[in-house]
């Protein structure tokens, strides 16, 4: 059900429901994360990140976003610790990001919106080239070292709340880390130069594909730092 949603007017994050009724629950994603509102929780371990270049795999535009996609048929790209119980493969990253400076990240922090967000998916058990990605490409992608997507601060919030797509399911628990990383303006006018329509299709530029900030109800924001 892909083509009954997107970020256009007619399409976007204020019909996703319409379709995908859980888009109005209460345990939604993103949220406008308040420091001083977030309580630090002690009990909170420190992140353990294990990447292996190698499991690099493919980068495919789905004309909402582009992901980058990894094998996780083994332990070799892994996130540990953290609010999670067990060790979590990495099976894709994807970006969300803005039509210009200013707007692009999902969450906000202290009603900060940033120009674009790293999303990474990780199921229990720079790097865009304009020559390849209209709206269903795909182009291999090996030996990407997702490491450089963070930064040296592991501090992190996190919370409970959903995929911030269709269908917007309520199971995700959000590991969102307080130091941004830093990315040149060639770097997002790259990003913002993609195409969310097929190469023979009319060019139309895929930006701005960011979800709003959603209502956080009774969800308690925890911190891993004072």
């Amino acid at each position: 059900m892909s083509h009954h949603w997107g970020y256009d007017s007619h399409n976007g994050p204020a019909h996703w429901h319409e379709h995908f009724p859980i888009a109005n629950g209460e345990r939604q994603s993103p949220i406008a994360i308040s420091t001083k509102a977030a309580r630090y929780d002690p009990a909170l371990k420190p992140l353990s990140f294990s990447y292996d270049a190698g499991t690099a795999k493919a980068i495919v535009n789905n004309g909402h976003s582009f992901n980058v996609e990894f094998d996780d048929s083994s332990d070799k790209s892994v996130l540990q610790g953290g609010a999670l119980d067990g060790v979590y493969r990495l099976v894709q990253f994807h970006i969300h990001w803005g039509s210009c400076e200013g707007q692009g990240s999902e969450h906000t922090v202290d009603g900060v919106k940033y120009d674009a967000e790293v999303g990474c998916a990780l199921p229990f058990q720079s790097c865009v080239s304009n020559e390849y990605f209209d709206f269903g490409k795909e182009a291999p992608f090996p030996n990407f070292d997702p490491s450089i997507l963070f930064p040296k601060s592991h501090d992190y919030w996190t919370y409970h709340g959903s995929f911030t797509t269709p269908p917007c399911e309520e199971c995700i628990t959000w590991i969102v880390l307080r130091e941004p990383i830093i990315v040149s303006s060639d770097q997002m006018a790259k990003l913002r130069s993609l195409s969310k329509n097929a190469e023979n299709e009319p060019d139309l530029p895929l930006v701005d594909n960011w979800r709003p900030t959603q209502p956080r109800y009774f969800r308690m924001v925890s911190a891993s730092f004072l």
